[in-house]
């Protein structure tokens, strides 16, 4: 069993009065992580499931009385897939206001509406957590071990149910699964107006260009729809947490660029299902895009679980000098520059120039367990 980072931090947050909210993709662990929470909790939690007609009747319907007469007896509310459930918000509002010495905690599968309808009447009575696969800390491998599974995390990902799986072919159709089922449901549950075949070539566009600057209008031109559509689409698969992305810095020079964000993907292992490939690293061309989306992806796992703030970017010229990934902690930009292969990397002149007191690491096999982990 493989313990998530975020099981002591939500124990100790359960109090009376209080909601606890983790939001994540479908088969991120969710369900897993609240009935672990369940047993490490004292007290009797009543555990529901918002997918259920009768919990989704009875929470949604503003009445106190028998909002009181349900969760009597029970010292925790948990409600998984809470945002099935319409007016959640001012119902779980209700109960903290109105029925003494109960806790909450309920799970989410998009950050959609479920954060507006919590988030406000809730505020300053309740946190929100992120939820992703695995994180390389919470594998807790030792070097030799993290060395040998690397190239398996680079293709197949982090998924906690496809990184359990025995063989790469059962790893595989597992992938597919979630591509094809849960992945697409939220998304298609969430907006109507584009079909999955809509979906899926957008994120295989994304997919292809992971560490580069994209374009909404070739984007909207090859999928022959406007560029807000596409923008709107985006915006959709970040709250579904399928994408991230990052912004250019620019400060200090004119000729930084900041025109589009650039994409990454949550895991590595949908990545490669979306575009087909999950060949061996020996026979691809894209291990540099591999390693810089599993270094990103998994150093912003690290940041959330931890609750580390920073200012999170790239930067490039266009004169075409860049660095992939720069973190501003304390007042000081921290850059990185991804390197599969271990070849040396010097951060460009430029950069040392208009930033002279960052400091620049180049993140290889060699290193990027410290770079994972690192405050």
């Amino acid at each position: 069993m493989i313990t998530r980072k975020l099981l002591p931090y939500i124990v100790d947050n359960l109090k009376p009065g209080f909601a606890v909210g983790l939001f994540g993709a479908r088969r991120t662990g969710k369900t897993v992580l609240m009935n672990q929470v369940a047993q490490e909790i004292p007290g009797k939690p009543l555990i529901i499931s918002g997918e259920d007609f009768d919990v989704q009747e009875i929470f949604s319907s503003q009445k106190l009385s028998l909002l009181k007469s349900t969760t009597s007896g029970y010292t925790h509310l948990f409600i998984d897939e809470a945002q099935k459930i319409p007016n959640v918000g001012i119902n779980l509002k209700l109960i903290v206001d109105n029925i003494p010495g109960i806790s909450i905690f309920f799970t989410g599968s998009s950050s959609f509406e479920l954060y507006n309808q919590i988030g406000e009447p809730l505020t300053g009575r309740s946190i929100f957590l992120n939820l992703f696969g695995f994180s390389q800390e919470e594998l807790n491998d030792d070097f030799l071990e993290a060395r040998k599974t690397l190239d398996n995390k680079l293709i197949y990902g982090l998924y906690p149910q496809v990184y359990l799986e025995p063989g790469n072919v059962q790893k595989e159709e597992v992938l597919n699964g979630i591509k094809n089922g849960y992945l697409l449901k939220d998304i298609l549950e969430f907006d109507l107006q584009k079909d999955s075949v809509f979906v899926l070539n957008l994120l295989r566009l994304i997919a292809f260009q992971i560490g580069q600057d994209i374009s909404y209008s070739e984007i909207a031109g090859r999928l022959q729809v406007n560029v807000r559509t596409v923008q709107r689409y985006l915006n959709i698969l970040e709250k579904m947490f399928i994408l991230f992305s990052l912004q250019g810095l620019s400060r200090n020079m004119r000729n930084e660029y900041t025109k589009t964000p650039r994409y990454y993907f949550w895991d590595n292992g949908i990545r490669n299902t979306l575009i087909a490939n999950l060949n061996p690293l020996n026979i691809r061309n894209d291990i540099g895009q591999l390693w810089e989306n599993y270094c990103i992806s998994e150093r912003q796992k690290y940041l959330s679980y931890n609750r580390i703030s920073a200012n999170k970017f790239f930067w490039r010229t266009y004169t075409q000098k860049e660095i992939d990934y720069i973190e501003e902690r304390e007042g000081i930009l921290h850059a990185y520059e991804m390197k599969y292969s271990g070849r040396s990397e010097k951060a460009p002149s430029l950069f040392l120039e208009n930033y002279p007191e960052s400091e620049f690491t180049e993140i290889n096999r060699e290193s990027y367990l410290d770079f994972l982990k690192m405050k």
